[in-house]
């Protein structure tokens, strides 16, 4: 027993303050103060200052701050360290309640034991019962080798919490330096991922195992960088320059998600002028007159939404399609829309699988889903085949068709196939469908339609020595003025109206006002299957 620990008599009220503050000082006090010092050499911020820099000041509430791990193997009874490696507790971000942790890397490198895991799901348990975001912080090894199967456990604990817990309050993941092995399916359950550049990675084994195993050569940014999983994998959805842009772009997306499930998300009030704006009027001439020529989408989703803020989601995975937050008189929205930019803004594997865990997250937190189309049809090849086009192509028609918010739909130029019908038309339940005049709703383009149904008369002309690239022309044309137009999908009712391009906004605010009051069910089941 130490000094300070004989020299307090406890048997008094004022002994147990005294001793209370000693246990402050040579607790979570100190600890902040070796983790500011171990984590500056590394150039990171402690838990603590994370916490800190995330929420409003002096809002943190810390819970559990004296708990240690009961294990005596491997001389672990001689290394209880309060707090077991990471920080919990509820605070405000922007005056909105939160719950958080934060794995402290200089207590056991992060790793998770029985009581670590512990705190965590019950800082868990407590968003859950106040209904309120929860955020994690990873910055840890994975389980803790000296704890066995005690700290496994705990893994399936958080795990079965997260799940629980999605679709009711959002869940975001800051991943701010390694996530190996079991501790990267939590941060995969939830909503949204943000990994710091340079400073963090996530992966199921390690450089070291897979030379061992397979021969590959891989560093540690390769193999689970931030960049390769924002480039490559699709795990995260925002590549973050440094832990405060990491911090910010969590705060910014708080502005868009509701607190909970059962609750709508924040909005301001922000009445739109309906009267087109030089910005509106743009957008008459933005789609050229060839079809192969590309422009940019954001240019009408920033047309579209307040002040042109837009907050994009996964950025740098699939950029032939745009997902991503944004106001409308002061409401929140969702943005899905192709892109032609890239690829044409045609769908593959995993455009379809952003855009349809997109609009899931909207439709889970009862923010409305906006969705502009320019799509040629779904990507050709053995290599989407052969990967499962088919199958998970498919889960961007379940996302849509489950659906209950509102969901209004542009057609700006091409709307192909079964990708026109894939992305929100009104038969697999969009609530509002719009066409520019520059739409083309057909089966396949014109070229490709003519080349198979006037194959015998083009075949006819070159064995009379006529100018076939001549007819070829004129079927074209003639084939773009009967079908591929929106006025046979207009007259059909597949779309609700023709619009002007600078119409685009003024519709799409009046669309949303007759929404909000919308009400829509599915029936009653133990869950949908999902073709995962």
């Amino acid at each position: 027993m130490s000094t300070s620990e004989t020299s307090v008599d406890t048997s008094t009220t004022a002994g147990k303050l005294a001793d209370l503050d000693r246990r402050r000082a040579e607790g979570p006090q100190r600890l902040a103060e070796i983790a500011v010092e171990k984590q500056g050499a590394r150039g990171k911020k402690s838990a603590r200052d994370r916490i800190d820099a995330l929420l409003d000041e002096d809002s943190f509430t810390e819970l559990d701050a004296f708990a240690t791990h009961r294990s005596t193997n491997f001389g672990l009874e001689a290394k209880k360290i309060s707090g077991d490696g990471v920080v919990v507790g509820y605070g405000t971000i922007d005056g909105r309640q939160v719950c958080i942790y934060a794995q402290d890397f200089t207590v056991f490198g992060g790793s998770l034991g029985e009581v670590h895991g512990e705190k965590i799901t019950k800082v868990m348990d407590l968003a859950m019962r106040t209904g309120v975001p929860l955020i994690g912080i990873s910055d840890g090894g994975g389980a803790r080798i000296q704890e066995g199967v005690a700290a496994l456990t705990q893994f399936a604990e958080i795990f079965r919490r997260n799940v629980a817990a999605s679709g009711v309050i959002p869940q975001i993941s800051l991943i701010l330096g390694p996530s190996a092995g079991g501790a990267v399916y939590s941060p995969a359950l939830t909503d949204f991922i943000i990994m710091a550049d340079q400073t963090s990675n996530m992966f199921i084994t390690g450089p070291d195992v897979i030379r061992a195993v397979t021969g590959e050569d891989v560093g540690f940014e390769e193999l689970g960088g931030g960049r390769t999983h924002n480039e490559r994998s699709g795990v995260a959805h925002y590549l973050a320059a440094d832990e405060d842009d990491a911090f910010d772009y969590v705060k910014a997306l708080l502005h868009y998600l509701p607190t909970n499930n059962l609750t709508d998300p924040e909005t301001f009030d922000a009445p739109a002028d309906l009267e087109p704006t030089e910005e509106d009027e743009a957008l008459d001439t933005l789609v050229p007159d060839s079809d192969n020529q590309p422009y940019d989408m954001h240019t009408v989703i920033e047309t579209v939404l307040d002040d042109g803020e837009f907050l994009e989601v996964q950025a740098l995975f699939a950029k032939n399609v745009v997902v991503g937050f944004g106001h409308v008189e002061g409401h929140p929205v969702g943005v899905v829309a192709n892109q032609p930019l890239a690829m044409a803004g045609t769908l593959d594997i995993a455009a379809a699988e952003k855009a349809a865990r997109f609009v899931r997250t909207c439709d889970a937190f009862n923010i409305p889903v906006l969705t502009f189309v320019d799509v040629p049809g779904f990507l050709p090849g053995t290599d989407q085949e052969w990967n499962g086009i088919i199958r998970r192509g498919a889960k961007l028609i379940y996302a849509y068709a489950e659906a209950t918010v509102p969901l209004i739909t542009v057609i700006t130029r091409k709307a192909y196939g079964g990708a026109y019908i894939v992305m929100a038309s009104k038969q697999l339940g969009a609530d509002l469908n719009l066409a520019w005049p520059t739409a083309q709703i057909a089966v396949m383009g014109a070229s490709g339609a003519v080349n198979i149904l006037q194959r015998r008369t083009l075949k006819e002309v070159a064995e009379n020595g006529g100018d076939v690239e001549a007819e070829r022309t004129r079927l074209i044309d003639e084939y773009t003025d009967a079908i591929v137009n929106p006025w046979d999908a207009a007259q059909r009712g597949y779309v609700d109206g023709v619009i002007r391009p600078s119409e685009t906004r003024a519709q799409i605010v009046k669309g949303l006002r007759a929404l909000r009051t919308k009400r829509a069910s599915l029936p009653v089941k133990k869950h949908g299957n999902i073709p995962l």
